[in-house]
């Protein structure tokens, strides 16, 4: 059974960059990242202007029978195809990525722990627990840089949705965590604990019986 790896945390709190550094010190021979905002349920049946008002930060937003059944093939050593999401257009493209399983599982997301069902396949459950105001900063400059957001927009949605949502939903999750570590990508320490956790759980079950 491959080892899976929870990782929550709000809007810009630095847990994308800590998988990703986790999966680059393992390596992409052993692991693999899940990413949340991969699974947002496919939209086709609403127009354009409508798609752009879905509150994404709400857990209706996401398609959870879909995570959770790749979860499981992945860990039943089965190759999934991942949706891929278009975040100009707000839906879902009709093309997909195939990902092999590997021992060690990363999903990462804002809301993961918001499902039980989900949480429960989880062998580790990690917070990333960011200052808003950081948090804030850090999404203002990717949706203006990387998704072509205008200043305004980012600042309305963030006040209508997405910090109502993480004062509901993702901040009340962080109980659920086994471990809280602030600030993700940035803090070095709390990446190397990981990175050794993982590798005395591997030499534990590799021991001879």
């Amino acid at each position: 059974m491959p080892l899976i790896i929870g990782l929550c945390g709000g809007t810009g709190s630095g847990k994308t960059t800590m998988a990703d550094e986790i999966l680059r010190q393992i390596g992409p021979d052993r692991a693999l990242i899940l990413h949340q905002d991969s699974y947002y349920r496919e939209r086709s049946d609403l127009p354009l202007n409508a798609r752009a008002q879905i509150n994404f930060d709400h857990p209706d937003a996401f398609d959870w029978p879909l995570l959770m059944e790749h979860v499981r093939q992945l860990r039943e050593g089965l190759a999934i195809d991942q949706p891929a999401y278009n975040f100009h257009t707000h839906n879902r493209m009709a093309e997909t990525a195939r990902i092999n399983p590997q021992e060690i599982i990363i999903i990462e997301g804002i809301l993961i722990f918001e499902n039980g069902e989900l949480r429960s396949m989880m062998d580790i459950k990690i917070f990333v627990d960011t200052d808003p105001d950081v948090r804030f900063i850090r999404r203002l400059q990717r949706d203006t840089r990387e998704r072509g957001r205008s200043l305004e927009s980012v600042i309305e949605q963030y006040m209508e949705t997405v910090r109502p949502m993480h004062l509901e939903f993702v901040e009340p999750s962080k109980r659920y965590a086994d471990i809280i570590f602030p600030e993700g990508g940035r803090n070095k320490i709390a990446i190397d604990v990981m990175i050794s956790r993982i590798n005395s759980l591997f030499q534990s079950t590799e021991q001879p019986r």
